[in-house]
C-alpha cells in the first residue's frame, strides 16, 4: 500500500512569497509624492491669484462705465432739449454735501428738473479731474471741444477723451500710437532734404 503524503504548506522567509496584506497597503505617501501635491498646489494658486483682477482697477473701470453712459445720456438729453448741460465733478475742496445730507461727488446742470441722474461714485474713494477745465461741456451743440476726464482710485488712473463728435470713452493705446507714429512720418516728409 502506498502511503499518502500529507501536503502542507511550510512558512518561507523569501521576499514574495508572503500574500500582502491589508497592513502592507497602508504604507503611506512617500516624500517626494507630497512634494509634487504640494508644488501642483502652489501652481495653481499662483496661476489663479494672477488671473483675478484688482480690485481698485476693476471698481474703477467700473465707474468710468457707468460715467460714459451717464454722460452720453445727459449728452443727448441737452441734443434733445436744445439746453446747455454741464457735467460738473465734486472740487477737493468742496465737502460734496447737500444741505439735506446727500453726498455729490458730481452733478449735471442744466438737465430738466424730471431727470434725476446719479451724483455719487459707486466707489466712495474714486475722484474725477476735468482736464484743461472745471466742467465738461455735453450740448446742445452736434459738434463739442475735445474734452479729457480723468479718473483715479488710489494709484489707479483711467482716462476718458472725447474728440467732441464722438461718445466719450478711454483712448486707444494703438491709435495713439498709429497717430504718433503718422505725425513723426508727416514731419519727416515735409523736412527739406
Amino acid at each position: 500500500m502506498a502511503s499518502r503524503a500529507v501536503k502542507t504548506r511550510m512558512p518561507t522567509s523569501a521576499p514574495g512569497s508572503r500574500p500582502r496584506t491589508r497592513r502592507g497597503a497602508a504604507r503611506g505617501f512617500t516624500v517626494i509624492e507630497l512634494l509634487l501635491v504640494i508644488a501642483i498646489m502652489s501652481i495653481a494658486v499662483a496661476l489663479v491669484s494672477w488671473a483675478l483682477p484688482d480690485g481698485d482697477a476693476a471698481r474703477l473701470e467700473e465707474d468710468a462705465a457707468r460715467l460714459t453712459a451717464l454722460l452720453e445720456m445727459a449728452r443727448a438729453e441737452a441734443r434733445v432739449s436744445g439746453s446747455t448741460v454741464r457735467w460738473v465733478p465734486r472740487a477737493d475742496a468742496d465737502p460734496g454735501t447737500l444741505a439735506n445730507g446727500q453726498v455729490v461727488n458730481f452733478r449735471f446742470v442744466g438737465l430738466p428738473p424730471s431727470i434725476k441722474l446719479p451724483t455719487r461714485w459707486l466707489d466712495a474713494r474714486v475722484s474725477a479731474q476735468v482736464v484743461g477745465a472745471s466742467t465738461v461741456l455735453l450740448g446742445p451743440e452736434a459738434i463739442l471741444p475735445a474734452q479729457r476726464i480723468v479718473l483715479s482710485l488710489g494709484d489707479k488712473r483711467v482716462e476718458l477723451v472725447s474728440d467732441g463728435l464722438g461718445p466719450f470713452a478711454e483712448p486707444d493705446p494703438a491709435a495713439a500710437g498709429d497717430a504718433a507714429a503718422g505725425t513723426t512720418a508727416a514731419a519727416a516728409a515735409a523736412a527739406p532734404r
